[in-house]
C-alpha cells in the first residue's frame, strides 16, 4: 500500500513539474505576437522623430537627430490641428447619430415579429458591405443641391450609411440578452415606455451601447473616401490634410509620420474604456 501511495506521488510531482514547465514557456508566444503587431506602431513613433533626410538616409533604429519639428508643425499650423478637430466633430456627430437611431430600431428586431423582419435584418448589412465608392458620387452632387457640401453633418450623415446598420445588429443582440419579463414587469409597475426604456433597458445594455459607439467611432474614424469627397476646406479631415505631405520637392516623411501616431490616439483611447467588451462586440452581442 506504502508503495502504491509512493508511486502515486511520484506521478503527481512529475505530473506538476511538466504542467509548471509548460506554464513556465506558454508565455513566450503571446509575448512574440504582441511584438510583432508592436514593431510598426514603433517604427512609426521612431521616424516621427526623424528628420526626413535621416530617414531616407540610413536606416536607424532609433533616431539619431531627435527632433520634435514634426509635432510642432501640427500643433501650430491650423491646416494641420483643424484637421483633427474637423475629424473629431464629425465623428462624434456620426457615433452618437448612429447609436440614437438603432436603439429603437434594435429593440424592435429584438421584441416584435412582422413580416419580412429577418430579410430586413440582413438586409440592413449588407450596406455595410456596399464599398463607400459606390455612394461616393450620389452623395457629392445630393449634399451640393441642398448646400450641405464642406460641412461636418454631411460627412456625418453619409457615415450612417454604414454605421447604423452595424449598431442595430450589435444592439439587438445585447437586447435579446435580456429577458422579456423585465418589459412585462416594468408595464405592470405602471411604468411608460419612455421611462422604462431610459430607466430600466438602458442601463442593463449599457456596455453593449458603449461597444457600439466604439464601433461606429473607429469605422467612421478611418472611413477617407467620403469624408474627402464631400469636404473640401472648412470641413477637411485629418486623413485628407496628410495628403498633403506629397509635392513636387518631394515627400515629407516625418511630418506624416508624426501625424500618422496622433492619429492613433483617439482610437487608442477609446479601446480602453471599452476593452473588457470588444470581444462581445465582435460577435455582435451574441457572446
Amino acid at each position: 500500500m506504502t508503495d502504491v501511495t509512493a508511486s502515486q506521488n511520484v506521478l503527481a510531482a512529475r505530473e506538476h513539474q511538466r504542467a509548471t514547465s509548460k506554464a513556465g514557456w506558454s508565455w513566450i508566444v503571446p509575448a512574440l505576437y504582441i511584438l510583432f503587431l508592436m514593431v510598426p506602431i514603433y517604427w512609426l513613433l521612431n521616424m516621427s522623430f526623424k528628420t526626413t533626410n535621416e530617414i531616407l538616409g540610413s536606416f536607424t533604429l532609433w533616431p539619431h537627430n531627435f527632433t520634435l519639428a514634426s509635432y510642432r508643425t501640427i500643433f501650430t499650423d491650423s491646416s494641420w490641428y483643424s484637421g483633427y478637430i474637423n475629424s473629431i466633430i464629425y465623428v462624434t456627430t456620426n457615433t452618437v447619430i448612429s447609436v440614437a437611431a438603432a436603439l429603437p430600431a434594435a429593440y424592435a428586431f429584438s421584441r416584435y415579429r412582422f413580416v419580412g423582419d429577418k430579410h430586413l435584418f440582413f438586409w440592413l448589412l449588407t450596406n455595410r458591405m456596399a464599398p463607400p465608392a459606390v455612394f461616393a458620387l450620389p452623395f457629392f452632387q445630393l449634399y451640393s443641391a441642398i448646400g450641405l457640401f464642406d460641412t461636418h453633418i454631411a460627412v456625418a450623415l453619409s457615415h450612417c450609411l454604414f454605421n447604423i446598420p452595424l449598431a442595430v445588429w450589435i444592439l439587438e443582440g445585447f437586447m435579446s440578452g435580456v429577458p422579456k419579463e423585465i418589459d412585462e414587469t416594468a408595464y405592470i409597475d405602471g411604468y411608460s415606455f419612455p421611462r422604462f426604456f431610459t430607466k430600466i433597458f438602458m442601463p442593463l445594455i449599457a456596455s453593449g451601447i458603449g461597444v457600439t459607439a466604439f464601433f461606429c467611432f473607429m469605422f467612421s474614424w478611418v472611413e477617407l473616401l467620403l469624408a474627402k469627397t464631400l469636404t473640401s476646406v472648412a470641413a477637411k479631415p485629418i486623413a485628407a490634410v496628410m495628403t498633403k505631405t506629397a509635392s513636387t520637392s518631394g515627400y515629407q516623411i516625418g511630418l506624416l509620420a508624426a501625424a500618422g501616431v496622433l492619429t492613433i490616439i483617439p482610437g487608442a483611447v477609446v479601446i480602453w474604456f471599452v476593452r473588457n467588451y470588444i470581444a462581445k462586440g465582435f460577435a455582435l452581442g451574441r457572446v
